[in-house]
C-alpha cells in the first residue's frame, strides 16, 4: 500500500519531505488492550510507525523519506486488531473509534457544519437549508479566534487539535490553512453565497482539476503551500460559495472552502504548484486516513470513521513533474468496484422478474400498526391487540413508511428489526416478495443490497456456515460468494435489507432468540447462530431486518421488541372484487368478470372469506372451471365446498392410495410446524408425479435438495382434515380434541393448522355424494359413519353458554360448515342472552357467521362487541339485526358508524342503532376514552339544538356508573376534560375517581368537580381515594356537599391529605347530609383534635352507619376511646 504522512507538529521525526532516511523511533513496546492504546498518550503516528517497521521476525525495517516511494506495512498493525478483539473491553474501544470525529469537530458555533462536510449519507435537503443562512453570516464576518487557554489541555486532545498541515481537495471543494502569512486578499466571485441549490445528486461524479494561473484565479487567494493533499469525494450539490471555519477544536486558524467548479484556465500553473498525494489509508476500509481503522474482515461491527467515503474509490496521484507536462488531470471516481457492481446487478435481475400466473395479481394493502400484548394476566402467550377501527394507523405511504418506521429511534449502528405479523393466508410472504421486486425496480434508493431468505430454506443442520453463506448461498438462485463484495456489505451495514418470509417455520429451533452469539462474522457456527446473532443486533450490526411471521406462533410471541411491529391486514370487499377482475384480466378471460362477481356475491359466507387472499384465489380458480364448462354455475355455500369443488377432479384421476398418502404427510408435515417436504417421502414416483401435475405441491426454489411445498397454507389444512376423516388410525376416542373446543393442558397439535377443525367438520357432516364422495370415491361407509357419530355426541354435550368467545365462534363456524340441521339447532338454543366478544378478533367470516346464528335463533340478544377489531361494515350488519336490543362497542367505532348513516340517508337505522348503543357501566383508562366520551355528548347537544324537541341519546341519558383511572400522570391532565361534560350524565349514580395507580386530582380537581354537583342529583356514591387532597379541597368540598344532601349515600376520601382543618370542614357539614350512610375518611393526616370533632358531628347524624376514621397520626388508645363512645366508628 502507497502512502503518505505529513510531520506531526513538534514530532521526533524528521520532515518528509528531505531525503535521509527516518530516524528509528524509540517507542516501546506496549502492552495491555487496545482499549488502553487508544487511552494511552503516545502519538498515534508514532504507534502506526512502530508496528509497521516490525517484520514478523521482530526486526525492523527502514523507512523510505521519499513520499511518493514510500510503502508502509499494515499486516502487523491488522494483526494486533486480531490479538486483541476478544478482549472485554473492545467494545469501548469501538465507541471510542466512533467518537474520534467529536474530538477534531469540537467548534460549538461550527460543529455540526464541519462535521457533515464529511459525514456518510447526510440529508442533502437539511443540511442546504440549514446551511444557507450560516454561510450568508460567515461571509460577512470571521469567527472569533480560539484562545490558547482554550484548547485540549491533555496531551491526546491536544494531538488532535493541532493544526492541519495538508490542504485538501473534497470534490471540489478547496480546503487549506488560511492564515499564512503568504495568503493574498481577493474578492469573492460572483456566485458567492448565491442561494441557487443545484439538483439533488447522490451518484459520485467525474472531479477534474485545474491548475489556475497566479493572478485572479481561486488558487492565488489561498497561498497554497507545499506539500501532499488529498482528494475526498463528498457532496456535489451545495451553493457556491466560501465557507470560513475557525475556532477552537478545529486546530487551524482559519479554513476557507470553495464550492462549486474550479477555474479553468489553459495557463501552466507556477512550478511552487501543490503535488497531489495520498493519505495514508487502512486496508479494507476505503477512504479512511486514520491508521487505527482496522480492516472490516477483522472488525465487521466497528462504526464508520467519519471521513470516509461512500464506496471504494481510485485515487490519483499526481506528483508536481506530472502537473507541468499535462495542465489537466482526471481522477475518476466509481461508485463501487466493478465486482460489487456486477453483483448489484445479478441480485436485480433475481428479483427485477415479474410473477408468473396468479401470483402476479397484486392489490395493494395498506399495513397497519399493532402490538402484542398479553392474551391474560397470568397467561405469557401473546398475540396482535386488538384495536378499534378508529385506531388503527395504517401505513399510507407504503413501503416508504414501513421500512423507516423506527427510524427516529434507532441508534447509529444499531440494527432496525420491522415485523410484519398476520394469519396464514394473508399475503405476507407475497409482500415481502414485493418488496424486493420493489427494490430492483429502484424504489428503494436507501438500500445499496436487499436479501430476500424463505425461512425453509434456513432450517439445516451444521455448524459450518458464516455470515456470507446465509448471504449468497442459502436462498432461492444462489449466487457465487465473492470476497470483495462480502467485504463492502459489512463496511456499510446501514445500506442492506434483509428479509426473513415466513418466520414460523423456524420454530424447531428452540431458543433462537436466546442462543449465545459473538460478534465476530468470521467464526463458523450453525444457522440457528447466525440468526440469533442477527435477531440479538451482534451480527451485521446497522442493517435493516424485516420478518414476516404468523400473529399466533411462538417465535413472533417474541418479536413484542423489534422497533416496528405491522400487522397484514385481509382485503376489504372491494379489494376482494378488484383481485378477481385482475384475475380474469391476466388470465385471458376477461369476458368472466363479472359473472364471476355475481357467482361470489350470491355466497355471502365466501364473499366473507375473501378478505384472505389464499380464499379469494381458490374462489377466482374455481368459478374459471366452472365458467367454462358453460353450464349453470354456482359456487357453494362453505369453505369445504369450495375445496372439494377446487380438489375434486384432480383426485378421481390420482393413482390408488395417493390422495390419502398425500393427506397423511400434510398433517404429518403440520404437526411439526412444517410446510415442505422432500421429494423421498413420497410414498411412491408416481404419486409424487401426480401431485406435481395438479398443482397440489410445488418445487421449492433454491432449496438444499429436491424440495416441495403445499401452495397455500389451507390447503394443507384440508388435507389434514381428510387424513382425520379418511384414516382408520386415528382412534374414536381421539377424534373430537382435533376440534379444539375444550380446554386442554396439551394441544394436539399447538393449533397451527388452525383451518381442520372446520374442514374436518364439513367432510363427516356434509352428504357423501357431493363432499368425501367427490374426493375419495367409494369410502368406508361404516368408519365415516362412526365418526359422525361421535363428533355428534361430543358436540351435543357442548353447552354453548359456557364456552369462552374464541371457541364460541370456532363452534358456530363447524355448526356452519356440517349443514347439519340438528348440530345447528343445539348451537342456536343454548347461546346465551348476553354475548359478550370482548377482546376477541372478529373477522368478516365470524362477523357473517354470528350474524347468521342470531337471526336464526329468533330471540333478544346483548352484544359486547369492545375491542374486537370489527370493521364498520360488520358493525352496521350486526347491529342493525331485529334480534339485537343491545350492544355496546368502541365508542370512537359507533360514532363513526352513525355518521355514515347519517350521510347514507338511512334515518330509520340510524335512531335504532342510537337507541340500542349503551355504555354502561363506563371506565375511562386512557385520554381517548375520556375524548370518545366527551364526543358522544358533542354529538347530543348538536342533535338537540338542531330539533325542535330536546332528544337524550339513551347511552348518555342512561350511564349511572362513572370510573376514572388514568393515573397519576395523565389524570391531572384528563379530569378537567371529563368535568366538562359531567352535567350531561342526569342519571349518574357513581362516580369512582378511585385508582390503584392513584389519580391525584388534587384540590384543583375537586374544585372544579364541586362545581358540577347540582347536576347530579342522582349521585350516591363519590369514591374519591387516593387524590392528594389537602384542607384547601376538603373546605371546598365541604362547601358544595349539600347540594348532594338529598342523594349522597357513600361518601369516600381514603389515602389523602386531609388535616384537623379540613375534618373540621366535613364535621361541619355532617349533619346536613340526611341520606349519607358510609364516610371514609381513614390514612389521613388529621390528629386527635380533628377526630374528636367528627366525633362530636357524628353523635347530631343519626342516619350515618358507618365512619371509617383510623389514621396513624392518632393515638391507638385515643381511637378506642372514640370508638367506645360510638360504636359507628370503623378502625378496621
Amino acid at each position: 500500500m502507497r502512502c503518505l504522512y505529513p510531520r506531526p507538529a513538534g514530532s521526533y521525526l524528521p520532515d518528509p519531505q528531505g531525503s535521509e532516511q527516518c530516524a528509528a523511533m524509540e517507542l516501546g513496546p506496549l502492552e495491555g488492550s487496545y482499549l488502553e492504546l487508544l487511552n494511552s498518550n503516545a502519538d498515534p503516528s508514532q504507534i502506526y510507525l512502530y508496528y509497521d517497521q516490525m517484520d514478523p521476525a521482530g526486526e525492523e525495517s527502514e523507512l523510505c523519506s521519499e513520499p511518493d516511494t514510500d510503502t508502509i506495512n499494515y499486516e502487523q498493525f491488522s494483526r494486533l486488531l486480531c490479538d486483541i478483539n476478544d478482549d472485554e473491553e473492545t467494545r469501548d474501544a469501538y465507541a471510542n473509534i466512533a467518537e474520534l470525529d467529536q474530538y477534531v469537530f469540537q467548534d460549538s458555533q461550527f460543529e455540526g457544519l464541519s462535521k457533515d462536510i464529511f459525514i456518510d449519507h447526510i440529508e442533502l435537503e437539511e443540511i442546504i437549508s440549514e446551511s444557507v443562512e450560516m454561510l450568508e453570516e460567515a461571509g460577512q464576518k470571521r469567527k472569533k479566534r480560539s484562545f490558547p487557554e482554550e484548547l485540549p489541555a491533555d496531551l491526546k486532545h491536544r494531538k488532535l487539535a493541532e493544526p492541519i498541515a495538508v490542504p485538501m481537495t473534497t470534490g471540489t471543494f478547496l480546503v487549506e490553512p488560511a492564515s499564512g502569512p503568504m495568503a493574498l486578499p481577493c474578492l469573492s466571485p460572483p456566485t458567492l453565497f448565491d442561494k441557487d441549490l443545484a439538483s439533488s445528486q447522490t451518484q459520485l461524479e467525474e472531479t477534474t482539476l485545474k491548475p489556475a494561473p497566479p493572478s485572479g484565479s481561486l488558487l492565488s487567494c489561498l497561498s497554497l503551500p507545499a506539500g501532499p493533499f488529498q482528494i475526498i469525494p463528498t457532496l456535489s450539490t451545495l451553493p457556491q460559495g466560501f465557507w470560513q471555519i475557525s475556532g477552537a477544536g478545529t486546530g487551524v486558524s482559519s479554513i476557507l472552502i470553495y464550492q462549486g467548479e474550479m477555474p479553468q484556465t489553459s495557463q501552466a500553473p507556477p512550478s511552487s504548484s501543490p503535488a497531489v498525494h495520498s493519505l495514508p489509508k487502512s486496508l479494507e476500509r476505503p477512504g479512511s486516513t486514520s491508521p487505527f481503522a482496522p480492516s472490516a474482515a477483522d472488525l465487521p461491527s466497528m462504526p464508520e470513521p467519519a471521513l470516509t467515503s461512500r464506496a471504494n474509490t481510485i485515487e490519483d496521484e499526481v506528483s508536481s513533474t506530472q502537473c507541468l507536462a499535462a495542465p489537466e488531470v482526471s481522477s475518476k471516481l466509481p461508485k463501487w468496484p466493478d465486482s460489487v457492481e456486477q453483483f448489484c446487478r445479478s441480485l436485480r435481475d433475481k428479483y427485477q422478474a415479474e410473477p408468473a400466473g396468479p401470483e402476479g395479481v397484486l392489490v395493494e394493502v395498506d399495513l397497519v400498526r399493532t402490538r402484542l400484548e398479553r392474551i391474560s394476566i397470568k397467561s405469557q402467550e401473546r398475540e396482535l391487540a386488538n384495536l378499534d377501527w378508529a385506531e388503527r394507523q395504517p401505513a399510507r405511504a407504503g413501503l416508504a413508511e414501513v421500512l423507516l418506521a423506527a427510524s427516529d429511534r434507532r441508534r447509529p449502528r444499531e440494527t432496525q428489526v420491522i415485523a410484519v405479523l398476520g394469519k396464514a393466508g394473508q399475503g405476507k410472504s407475497r409482500w415481502a416478495r414485493a418488496v424486493s421486486r420493489a427494490w430492483a425496480c429502484g424504489q428503494l434508493p436507501q438500500y445499496d443490497f436487499v436479501f430476500y431468505l424463505p425461512c425453509h430454506c434456513l432450517d439445516r443442520p451444521g455448524d459450518a456456515y458464516r455470515l456470507q453463506d446465509l448471504l449468497f448461498s442459502l436462498g432461492p438462485q444462489p449466487l457465487p460468494v465473492d470476497s470483495e463484495v462480502f467485504g463492502h456489505i459489512l463496511r456499510r451495514p446501514e445500506r442492506v435489507l434483509l428479509i426473513l418470509d415466513t418466520f414460523e417455520e423456524l420454530e424447531a429451533q428452540d431458543g433462537l432468540l436466546h442462543n449465545a452469539c459473538r460478534p465476530a462474522s468470521a467464526e463458523p457456527r450453525s444457522l440457528r447462530g447466525l440468526l440469533a446473532g442477527l435477531l440479538q443486533r451482534k451480527l451485521l450490526r446497522g442493517c435493516t431486518l424485516l420478518l414476516t411471521a404468523r400473529s399466533r406462533s411462538r417465535l413472533a410471541q417474541s418479536l413484542s421488541k423489534a422497533d416496528a411491529l405491522f400487522e397484514m391486514p385481509g382485503f376489504s370487499a372491494e379489494q376482494a372484487k378488484t383481485y378477481v377482475r385482475s384475475y380474469f384480466e391476466r388470465s385471458g378471460a376477461a369476458h368472466h368478470q363479472e359473472r364471476a362477481l355475481e357467482l361470489l356475491q350470491g355466497q355471502p359466507l365466501l364473499l366473507s372469506h375473501s378478505h384472505s387472499p389464499t380464499v379469494c384465489l381458490a374462489v377466482c380458480q374455481l368459478s374459471e372451471a366452472l365458467l367454462e364448462l358453460e353450464k349453470k354455475a354456482e359456487l357453494p355455500s362453505t369453505l369445504t365446498g369450495l375445496y372439494v369443488g377446487l380438489l375434486g377432479p384432480a383426485a378421481r384421476d390420482s393413482p390408488p392410495g395417493a390422495l390419502e398418502a398425500l393427506a397423511r404427510l400434510a398433517w404429518e408435515l403440520g404437526r411439526r410446524h412444517q410446510s415442505t417436504l422432500r421429494e423421498g417421502q413420497f410414498p411412491s414416483e408416481e404419486v409424487r408425479a401426480w401431485a406435481v401435475a395438479r398443482g397440489w405441491v410445488q418445487p421449492v426454489p433454491g432449496a438444499p435438495e429436491k424440495e416441495l411445498a403445499f401452495p397455500s397454507f389451507l390447503l394443507q389444512c384440508f388435507l389434514g382434515a381428510v387424513w382425520l376423516a379418511l384414516s382408520s388410525e386415528i382412534k374414536d376416542k381421539e377424534l373430537p380434541q382435533y376440534l379444539a373446543l375444550t380446554p386442554r393442558k396439551k394441544r394436539p397439535y399447538d393449533n397451527w393448522l388452525d383451518g381442520v377443525p372446520r374442514f374436518l367438520a364439513g367432510l363427516v357432516f356434509q352428504p357423501r355424494a357431493r363432499c368425501l364422495g367427490a374426493l375419495a370415491g367409494p369410502v368406508a361407509l361404516t368408519l365415516v359413519n362412526r365418526k359422525q357419530k361421535v363428533l355428534t355426541r361430543y358436540l351435543k354435550r357442548l353447552q354453548p353458554g359456557t364456552l369462552q368467545a374464541g371457541r364460541l365462534l370456532e363452534l358456530l363456524h363447524c355448526a356452519h360448515e356440517a349443514l347439519d340441521a340438528g348440530l345447528k339447532q343445539h348451537v342456536v338454543q343454548g347461546l346465551p342472552a348476553s354475548l359478550s366478544f370482548l377482546g376477541t378478533r372478529l373477522t368478516p367470516p365470524d362477523t357473517h357467521v354470528l350474524g347468521s346464528t342470531l337471526q336464526a335463533a329468533g330471540r333478544e340478544f346483548f352484544l359486547d362487541l369492545r375491542r374486537t377489531g370489527i370493521d364498520p361494515s360488520g358493525l352496521g350488519s350486526l347491529v342493525g339485526l331485529s334480534c339485537v336490543t343491545h350492544f355496546r362497542a368502541a365508542l370512537s367505532d359507533t360514532v363513526e358508524l352513525w355518521e355514515s348513516l347519517r350521510q347514507r340517508g338511512e334515518a330509520k337505522l340510524l335512531q335504532a342503532v342510537e337507541d340500542k348503543f349503551t355504555i354502561e357501566p363506563f371506565k375511562a383508562k386512557s385520554v381517548k376514552d375520556v375524548e370518545d366520551l366527551g364526543n358522544l355528548v358533542q354529538i347530543q347537544r348538536t342533535t338537540s339544538s338542531s330539533e325542535d324537541t330536546a332528544r337524550e341519546l339513551p347511552a348518555v341519558r342512561d350511564l349511572k356508573k362513572l370510573e376514572f383511572a388514568l393515573g397519576p400522570v395523565m389524570g391531572p391532565q384528563a379530569f378537567p376534560k371529563l368535568v366538562r361534560i359531567l352535567e350531561a350524565f342526569s342519571s349518574l349514580q357513581h362516580l369512582d375517581l378511585d385508582s390503584l395507580s392513584e389519580n391525584k386530582i388534587g384540590d384543583e380537581g375537586v374544585a372544579l368537580l364541586s362545581a358540577t354537583f347540582p347536576q347530579l342529583k342522582a349521585l350516591e356514591t363519590l369514591n374519591l381515594s387516593q387524590n392528594s387532597i389537602t384542607d384547601v379541597g376538603a373546605c371546598k368540598l365541604a362547601k358544595a356537599l349539600p347540594s348532594l344532601a338529598s342523594s349522597l349515600l357513600r361518601l369516600s376520601l381514603y389515602n389523602n391529605c386531609i388535616c384537623d382543618l379540613g375534618a373540621e370542614s366535613l364535621a361541619n357539614v355532617l349533619p346536613d347530609m340526611v341520606s349519607l350512610r358510609v364516610l371514609d375518611v381513614q390514612y389521613n393526616k388529621f390528629t386527635a383534635a380533628g377526630a374528636q370533632q367528627l366525633t362530636a358531628s357524628l353523635r347530631k347524624c343519626p342516619h350515618v352507619e358507618t365512619l371509617a376514621m383510623w389514621t396513624p397520626t392518632i393515638p391507638f388508645g385515643v381511637q378506642e376511646h372514640l370508638q367506645q363512645l360510638d360504636s359507628r366508628i370503623s378502625l378496621r
